[in-house]
């Protein structure tokens, strides 16, 4: 991984437009990622003044230049959103759980296989289980108790030849330095030394390892993952040329023609599946704050009448922001759901700031209920609502103008989407709310007798 790196580092640093290079491999002795000496982290800073878009296509032709190996190109910001939502670098991760580690490749590469089918998959990677040689040792009960000697004996015994053992430790110049009892090189490195190993036995005397236990060399895969008290392998994908929620969906259709057995169960994680529970939070607190607002609005004007009638009134606003995110790609990210709840409170605001006002207007100045009040109300309530729209939109400008770059995966589809909705949410409460209150709002008058 060394000698890969310091290649990478010199073809990408003679890409124009790469401005810094730097890279780590492997991890830190406590570390928030469990990786290997066989993992690497290149850090590429690119210079403003160039094609942005163009640099990352050839510092992708540079990295796909190295066959055999599983690679990801993203933006730092993206790369730390997918590595909490999964712990991988992917959009979509088919997660599967198991027993049997030579089941779960299996039904992993079958897995891969269905996806590499659907249109718009890209990055396709399945887990790799690669056996790596270990020390195998397999107990014999009836050998060991005739010498008295249980399985813990041996274990430890092996530990402390092969692991080492704390033994104490030694304090100096204000450092603690562990003391650590194990076997030589010699012993270590070979399993004639470990299988004439001497074990003391409780009765006096000692024995040779190899007359209780057989100590043999094993293939053993180098990872396995465990989550839920369960084992587990991923087959991870991006996707390119389709939006994330399509292809997420034909993943999921593919996967129910898979037969898995008893104990054996697909999941699909990643970006797509945080969005949807995401959504699914934000609809849910979104009714129950429509409800709120509800009762408020009554609670204020005393009309079930007026209430509902704002709150029929905001999906209006909402439409600009459908526009919006139609008009950008159809895809409604975390930072566009925002976006829309943003607008939502906005035209709420607006709407109930023009209601109260015709009311004021009725009650404290006495405007009998027309079209001229109509017309008043909304002409003096002009301007403070497209002050809110245009200041809003003015913070909004430069995110909008400076495109979806890195950093910005968030804010550039939020500001999109405020954007739409602050239009028609003007246009909603500057013309439609009048003529629907100028036709639905006209109190009702009770007469005594």
């Amino acid at each position: 991984m060394r000698r890969i790196t310091q290649r990478a580092s010199n073809e990408l640093r003679s890409i124009p437009g790469v401005r810094n290079f730097g890279a780590h491999i492997g991890r830190a002795e406590v570390a928030d990622e469990v990786v290997g000496a066989n993992f690497t982290e290149n850090w590429i800073s690119v210079d403003p003044k160039v094609n942005y878009e163009l640099t990352v296509e050839k510092i992708q032709e540079v990295v796909d230049g190295y066959p055999g190996l599983y690679r990801d190109v993203l933006t730092y910001l993206r790369e730390r959103v997918k590595e909490v939502l999964t712990g991988t670098s992917a959009s979509i991760v088919v997660r599967i759980y198991g027993s049997d580690l030579a089941e779960l490749e299996k039904k992993a590469k079958e897995v891969g296989n269905l996806l590499a089918r659907v249109e718009g998959v890209t990055d396709l990677k399945v887990q790799p289980q690669t056996l790596v040689p270990q020390l195998a040792v397999k107990y014999h009960p009836e050998n060991a108790a005739r010498f008295g000697l249980s399985s813990a004996d041996i274990r430890n015994a092996i530990n402390i030849l092969v692991n080492g053992t704390k033994a104490g430790e030694i304090n100096e110049d204000q450092k603690i330095v562990d003391v650590v009892v194990w076997g030589t090189v010699e012993q270590r490195s070979s399993i004639e030394a470990i299988r004439e190993l001497q074990i003391d036995v409780p009765r006096g005397g000692r024995v040779p390892l190899k007359d209780v236990a057989d100590i043999y060399v094993a293939p053993t895969p180098n990872e396995i993952t465990r989550e839920t008290s369960s084992r587990r392998i991923d087959v991870t994908c991006n996707t390119k040329g389709k939006d994330l929620g399509s292809v997420a969906k034909n993943i999921e259709e593919k996967l129910k023609t898979v037969s898995f057995d008893a104990g054996y169960h697909p999941e699909i994680l990643g970006e797509y599946a945080e969005r949807q529970q995401s959504q699914r939070t934000l609809y849910s607190l979104m009714l129950l704050s429509l409800l709120g607002i509800f009762l408020l609005l009554y609670a204020d004007f005393n009309s079930f009448r007026i209430a509902l009638l704002i709150l029929l009134c905001l999906p209006f606003a909402l439409s600009g922001c459908m526009l919006a995110a139609w008009l950008s790609g159809g895809i409604l990210s975390l930072g566009s759901l925002v976006g829309f709840v943003t607008v939502l409170g906005i035209a709420a605001r607006n709407a109930i700031m023009l209601i109260s006002h015709y009311r004021h207007l009725e009650d404290q100045e006495q405007q009998p209920f027309g079209l001229t009040l109509i017309i008043r109300g909304a002409l003096e309530r002009m301007t403070p609502i497209l002050m809110t729209a245009l200041a809003a939109s003015l913070a909004l400008l430069p995110i909008m103008i400076g495109g979806n770059k890195p950093g910005q995966e968030i804010e550039y589809p939020m500001a999109i989407i405020i954007f739409g909705g602050l239009v028609t949410s003007s246009l909603l409460n500057l013309f439609f709310l009048p003529l629907v209150y100028w036709t639905f709002g006209k109190k009702t008058k009770v007469v005594k007798q």
